[in-house]
């Protein structure tokens, strides 16, 4: 199983002192954790794209590619890059550009998003958020397999036999489908034979089991090799060396940042019973020990038989200095631990 790390970048006051990082601070932070992730091990770092004063990433490509020169082994994602709202030409042209830096490292998250605000900023109309998704998708697969194309679709310009350039460092880049749990994009990801990786935000986790059951016998029906068969997992988390200290930690900015979503949404605001509940052994928050969340994520992988497994850190801003080290948590012991337990698991399936 692949271990990673998701981040919206996200730059939310202190909410004991109510301090904001200036923006070139967080983005500095930023390729700090980057670095250490790749240091400790870990085999992927994904980067969200958004267009809001919370978050400060909107071009994911733009960091990736800086990322890229700083690390030598970890994969580097979008998570996702709102392709809806996207050319698809420049989307590859951009992680090919990623994947030469990187010498084939990187991937391209492929989601429709979970916020609206790219779809008026670049023209496009909500009630076609459906349609906008699957004619991109489909034209970003068919850049990803040649050099020169022809397209014709409703929602971009037509293309005439034109060349796409650069090609990326591999023979094609990584396109995963990210969703949030409906059953179309689902069934959408599985006919293609692109990896999905689902996020798991709230609730129980068992609720999803459907979806994933849905993905892998319309994967199979598909006719595709069930040896390049990719599930991932994505959820809120963070990791302490004491899960009392986790859990203090990151509630405030966590509380902060989905109360403010929820208002926007019409959802309550998040309390402590709710946020205690979440990360019980039943709900979907990984916030604890690293104990805690390598059992969590091997609770996970037995629901779900996943082959990823990438931890949102963080989901409102916390000190610098706690990140890194849940980073360091992740890597050298959550990481190392559930490999081996997954490992040993399959081992006895084989036999």
């Amino acid at each position: 199983m692949e271990i990673g790390i998701t981040t919206f970048v996200e730059n939310t006051p202190d909410p004991s002192t109510g301090k904001l990082l200036a923006p070139h601070e967080r983005m500095s932070n930023l390729i700090e954790e980057i670095e250490l992730a790749d240091q400790v091990g870990l085999d992927v770092f994904a980067i969200g794209e958004h267009h809001r004063p919370d978050f400060v990433v909107s071009a994911p490509a733009v960091v990736l590619g800086a990322a890229a020169v700083k690390t030598k082994h970890i994969k580097l994602s979008s998570a996702v890059t709102v392709l809806s709202s996207d050319d698809p030409v420049r989307v590859f042209q951009d992680f090919a550009h990623v994947d030469l830096l990187s010498k084939g490292r990187a991937e391209i998250m492929a989601g429709r998003g979970s916020f609206i605000e790219s779809f008026p900023l670049f023209g496009n109309d909500l009630k076609d958020y459906n349609s906008l998704f699957s004619e991109k998708l489909e034209l970003l697969i068919k850049l990803n397999k040649s050099e020169k194309i022809t397209w014709q679709g409703h929602h971009r310009p037509s293309i005439d036999n034109r060349g796409v350039y650069p090609r990326p460092y591999q023979a094609e880049l990584p396109i995963w489908v990210a969703i949030g749990g409906t059953p179309e994009s689902v069934v959408r990801a599985a006919n293609y034979g692109l990896p999905m990786a689902l996020a798991i935000i709230g609730g129980m986790p068992e609720r999803f089991v459907p979806f994933t059951d849905l993905y892998k016998a319309t994967y199979k029906k598909a006719g595709h090799e069930e040896s390049k068969f990719q599930l991932g997992i994505n959820s809120h988390g963070y990791i302490a060396d004491d899960s009392k200290k986790a859990a203090d930690e990151f509630y405030g900015p966590y509380a902060l940042v989905m109360s403010r979503i929820g208002q926007e949404r019409g959802w309550s605001p998040m309390n402590r019973q709710q946020y205690e509940w979440m990360r019980s052994p039943e709900g979907s928050l990984l916030v604890g020990s690293p104990q805690q969340v390598t059992d969590k994520i091997l609770f996970n992988y037995e629901l779900f038989g996943n082959t990823r497994f990438l931890l949102h850190i963080s989901v409102g801003t916390l000190p610098h200095a706690k990140v890194l080290r849940a980073i360091e948590l992740l890597g050298t012991v959550v990481s190392p631990t559930v490999k081996k337990e997954v490992e040993k698991q399959q081992q006895v399936t084989v036999k």
